[in-house]
């Protein structure tokens, strides 16, 4: 499979990119589009659409086709993927009833191929990505390779979106499921944020809504203990401040601690919204954000994907938590510069709201605060 990723700030400027990557005769069949909301999406996926190449895209916080970061553009990664290896599902879950719609998508899916993987994009911040991945699991199996992030919003924390060929949601699932038997497909889940404190109980929680922890309002718990101030509506920054600075770390008997960082408040209340569920009783830690070792994590984990699981690869595909950028600043093209180099095969990646991915040791989780790793290859 060959391979190439372009970027552009206008709809004027990805055509020129297209037009010269086809030139040589390369002819894409599938695009992994991470565009920014400030473009207009729905004409980027309808040129693309023209060309005959299946559109998967989500908007971003943040996009990047190499180790140079950039923002209200697009990065797109162009693949000459075989039509036959690769079907494109786009549902929405307006009843919340994500389970079940990633139970249809994955039903359809072992339908078509013997051995399904996915990649996933989700939009609307509140959207459970937990169920999501669970529903997979129940067609799919325990051992399904599935990756992917939810879709951003420019920082603005207003309203996400997914979309595909003449399709355009906030409020929906588009995912690719590949033929495993003729596209092999590795990745991995890096964290690297460090406990704070003692455990703390999940008082009161439903699926990814957190009510209290310890029997406190869980804003108000994150406030006193991160020394957040101005803790209203009226705080622009807030929900950065949290997600990025002291997020909850969701403790596992299996596996890593997942990050639980609050995206969606409900003032009524002052309860917050997570990517994924935290059960009512479970227990949970405060974080701080990481040092600078986290990078070196990041890039010796996909080495040792390299050296164990996945020797060559013909494209990457990279969902890099939002609050990462924020908290690691310009160092951030360094773990990226890191990664590519590992392959060095063309690479498309956006700053994600959350990262979808298998823990470290652990279970098909939803993350935040991770840099979500995938290769590619067609065999």
């Amino acid at each position: 499979m060959q391979a190439k990723s372009i970027k552009g700030k206008s709809t004027e400027e990805i055509k020129t990119a297209l037009d010269q990557s086809m030139a040589d005769g390369f002819s894409p069949t599938l695009a992994i589009c991470f565009i920014s909301k400030s473009l207009n999406r729905v004409a980027i996926a309808g040129m693309l659409d023209a060309a005959g190449i299946t559109v998967f895209g989500c908007t971003t916080n943040g996009e990047f086709i190499d180790e140079q970061t950039d923002k209200n553009s697009a990065a797109i990664l162009l693949m000459d993927m075989n039509k036959e290896y690769f079907e494109l599902y786009f549902e929405e879950y307006p009843g919340k009833n994500y389970r079940a719609v990633a139970k249809k998508i994955a039903g359809k899916a072992k339908e078509k191929f013997n051995t399904p993987a996915f990649l996933i994009g989700t939009s609307d911040a509140a959207a459970d990505g937990e169920e999501i991945l669970r529903g997979i699991e129940e067609v799919a199996g325990a051992g399904v390779n599935a990756f992917g992030g939810a879709a951003g919003d420019d920082y603005t924390f207003s309203q996400t979106f997914v979309f595909s060929n003449g399709k355009d949601s906030g409020n929906a699932l588009v995912c690719i499921a590949l033929d495993e038997s003729n596209v092999k497909i590795k990745g991995i889940a890096t964290c690297g944020w460090k406990p704070v404190g003692t455990e703390k109980l999940v008082t009161k929680s439903e699926g990814n809504h957190v009510y209290t922890v310890d029997n406190i309002p869980v804003l108000d718990l994150t406030a006193k203990y991160g020394g957040i101030e101005n803790v209203t509506p009226e705080n622009q920054n807030l929900l950065i401040e949290i997600a990025a600075n002291f997020p909850l770390q969701l403790q596992r008997e299996k596996g890593d601690p997942i990050m639980r960082p609050g995206l969606v408040v409900d003032w009524n209340d002052r309860s917050y919204y997570t990517s994924g569920a935290v059960p009512q009783g479970s227990k949970v830690r405060f974080s701080l954000p990481p040092d600078f070792d986290v990078m070196e994590k990041v890039v010796k984990g996909v080495e040792h994907l390299k050296a164990t699981e996945m020797p060559e690869a013909d494209a990457m595909v990279v969902f890099s938590c939002a609050g990462r950028i924020l908290s690691l600043g310009p160092l951030m093209s360094k773990e990226l510069e890191g990664v590519k180099n590992v392959w060095n095969v063309p690479m498309a990646g956006m700053f994600s709201n959350a990262e979808l991915g298998r823990a470290t040791g652990g279970n098909l989780e939803m993350h935040n605060l991770t840099t979500c790793v995938v290769a590619l290859k067609e065999k």
